[in-house]
């Protein structure tokens, strides 16, 4: 199976307009945003409740604590979530209209209850090929994530926690390397 393909910021603009126009946008950007921003997996974005993003008083949390049963290894991890995302969040809170805090955060327009996994992996695959981006998919997110922040320089073992990967090979078999990243490692010298 190959790897979901990792998104340049000139597609990710591309797909945030196009998804901008889209019937539910701003809950479909938030749910991008998440795959990006945090290197959440699509299933365990399907499987987030409001109470896992929201403080009592409002506020966006600043880390999601997941526990073992809305993870793909079945271990608890925790989920850094940046300003950014968290000002997105924010925006999404304020067009749903709930009180409920153990309602899923994302809301399928079809069936009106959550999403699950394939739904939600199956309805980002058509974001990406509505905006033109050939082989992206609901991982292709979490791959650019870890990527994007490798080229920062952030270090191995960082992107392996905030992946929450087992194993530090898993991690590093995310990260695309490409020409321009070798030259501007080899000027570093």
């Amino acid at each position: 199976m190959s790897q979901a393909k990792t998104i340049s910021t000139e597609e990710f603009n591309r797909l945030l307009l196009r998804l901008g126009r889209s019937r539910n946008a701003v809950r479909n950007q938030t749910m991008i945003y998440m795959t990006h921003w945090s290197g959440m997996r699509v299933g365990e974005i399907a499987s987030l409740k409001i109470k896992d993003v929201i403080n009592k008083d409002g506020s966006i949390k600043p880390e999601v604590h997941l526990s073992a049963t809305q993870t793909k290894g079945n271990s608890s991890r925790s989920v850094m979530v940046p300003k950014k995302l968290q000002d997105a969040l924010l925006k999404y809170m304020a067009t749903i209209w709930t009180t409920n805090l153990e309602r899923s955060l994302f809301i399928s327009a079809r069936t009106g209850g959550g999403f699950t996994s394939n739904s939600l992996g199956n309805l980002m695959k058509s974001f990406y090929v509505n905006a033109g981006i050939d082989n992206g998919s609901s991982h292709s997110g979490r791959r650019t994530f870890i990527t994007t922040l490798a080229r920062k320089g952030v270090s191995a073992r960082v992107l392996q926690s905030l992946a929450g990967h087992k194993h530090l090979g898993t991690t590093q078999r995310y990260i695309d390397i490409n020409d321009e990243m070798r030259q501007e490692a080899a000027e570093l010298i």
